[in-house]
């Protein structure tokens, strides 16, 4: 017969606590989970039918979001999905945030009674609902930083499309929508954007500053600068800038590509030298063992 320690109470109480407050939490934010409908998509967000726990847990706490880091994350959720729906965004992060953490939390005690009660695999649970809580809170960077990447590999393309058109004498505007509409991208659908602004009957030095702002990439920020200067200096002016940028970003481009072959040996570094270190062992082992015999 097994005995029941303190410490098996004590996972116990523990774990019912756990599985008790989420499931008051899940009943308590029900009534908002078409918050995280079909606006929602289930690679970026998976399992959002859970996401109304943590908006109750956001709700009770009556986050404002208005400190330093919730101000940068608001930047990036404009930049990722426009600035109206920031604050929809910032929401939805935290709520995510907290209902994948407690959801991981509630596993803690049923893990311990399946796994021999050990109290091991009790502690490593609650660690892995704080290592969920900080992965969650650091997906908002890694979209930035795939976006970034990504505007980077088309922004060669698009400056020296926008030079040839320019230097056979269209002028910027028609330059502009011709090249956002020749491809699909992340950076054609930021100049897409703002074609609909310039559209719309915004000025295009405004549009173009607003589409250098919201690609956030200092090249970019650069790029967008050239042509709100050759803009004002005239077309012939804007021609000579637009080739002289093009050359700058091709050589920028292959000194990226050059940069990522040398990271991408870097990363390779590691496994070849665990693959030598296991065939090592395999040689070693066998003639220490027949030393020793």
């Amino acid at each position: 017969m097994a005995i029941i320690t303190f410490t098996d109470i004590l996972v116990f109480v523990l774990g019912c606590a756990f599985i008790a407050v989420w499931m008051l939490l899940l009943l308590r934010g029900k009534k908002d989970d078409w918050m995280f409908g079909d606006q929602l998509n289930d690679e970026d967000y998976p399992v959002k039918d859970l996401y109304c726990i943590g908006y109750a847990v956001v709700q009770m706490l009556n986050l404002d979001f208005k400190s330093k880091k919730d101000r940068q994350l608001r930047k990036e959720f404009a930049v990722l999905y426009g600035e109206k729906f920031a604050d929809y965004y910032i929401r939805v992060a935290y709520s995510q945030q907290i209902a994948m953490a407690l959801t991981v939390l509630t596993l803690a005690a049923p893990i311990y009674f399946v796994g021999d009660c050990n109290f091991l695999l009790f502690i490593a649970v609650i660690a892995g609902a704080g290592a969920t809580y900080y992965y969650y809170g650091t997906t908002t960077k890694d979209k930035i930083r795939k976006r970034s990447d990504e505007l980077l590999a088309e922004f060669s393309d698009v400056v020296s499309k926008l030079a040839l058109l320019v230097n056979s004498g269209m002028i910027l505007k028609e330059a502009w929508e011709d090249t956002a509409y020749s491809k699909d991208g992340t950076i054609y659908q930021e100049m897409r954007r703002s074609v609909v602004d310039m559209q719309n009957g915004k000025a295009e030095v405004d549009a173009l500053f607003a589409f250098g702002q919201s690609c956030m990439l200092p090249e970019i920020k650069k790029f967008s600068s050239t042509l709100i200067q050759g803009l004002m200096k005239g077309s012939g002016d804007l021609a000579s800038m637009l080739t002289q940028q093009s050359k700058e970003v091709w050589e920028m481009k292959k000194q990226n590509v050059h940069r990522q072959g040398e990271l991408a040996n870097n990363k390779l570094l590691l496994p070849m030298c665990i693959t030598f270190i296991g065939i090592l062992i395999m040689v070693m082992v066998p003639i220490f063992t027949n030393l020793g015999a």
